[in-house]
């Protein structure tokens, strides 16, 4: 223990950026999952950030794309995200995408002066995995997405990644291709779904087009 820090860190600690609660929630979630998954795992945050406001949609082959207006008080990298969204991308692309790049580089300078990365590859280190494992001690998977507001869900999602993805936003996972498969169940009780198809399936997708809607 760093003198009580582990156990005394909160992860909206990480974000000292202003913007309010949510935006601060936000960098520290994507910042827990720089830290315990990589950059597919920063983006995947970001990505869910901006499907929970319904500034991104579905469409064909895993692609996202955004839609409707933008929200207002996105944090620096959900914007650079959504910036890139105006053209169809998967994840896959989205991480490789030079902007997002810089982004994610620029996302792990106050990890890095923070001591969270060791040199000189900038990688978790030891101090960081326990962190992000006495969080997720702290804050273990939630059973159901019911009663959760959107930053618990966030949250969930860094913690445990594909697990949460799983449990919280199955459909939007499956159609952004965040996961492999996954198994809707009656317990997902989202009162929302995709514009398009009947039972949620993607309509004819174009960009810029209707909200998300933060369906899954």
């Amino acid at each position: 223990m760093d003198g009580g820090t582990e156990t005394g860190w909160e992860p909206h600690r990480i974000a000292l950026l202003g913007g309010g609660p949510r935006a601060a929630v936000t960098v520290a979630v994507v910042a827990l999952h720089l830290l315990g998954g990589g950059p597919r795992a920063a983006v995947t945050v970001a990505v869910v950030a901006l499907h929970l406001l319904g500034a991104v949609e579905t469409g064909p082959r895993g692609t996202l794309c955004a839609s409707g207006p933008e929200p207002e008080g996105l944090e620096p990298f959900e914007g650079t995200v959504l910036d890139c969204l105006h053209e169809p991308l998967t994840v896959r692309e989205l991480v490789r995408h030079p902007d997002v790049r810089l982004a994610l580089a620029l996302t792990r300078i106050p990890l890095a002066e923070d001591g969270l990365l060791g040199r000189p590859w900038l990688r978790p280190n030891r101090r960081a995995r326990r962190r992000v494992e006495f969080w997720r001690e702290r804050h273990p998977l939630p059973a159901v997405r019911h009663g959760l507001t959107d930053e618990d869900t966030l949250l969930a999602v860094a913690l445990h990644g594909e697990a949460a993805l799983r449990v919280l936003l199955p459909r939007f996972a499956l159609r952004a291709r965040l996961v492999e498969r996954v198994e809707v169940t009656d317990r997902d009780t989202r009162r929302h779904t995709s514009r398009g198809g009947p039972n949620g399936a993607p309509g004819p997708f174009s960009c810029g087009g209707g909200g998300g809607g933060g369906a899954d």
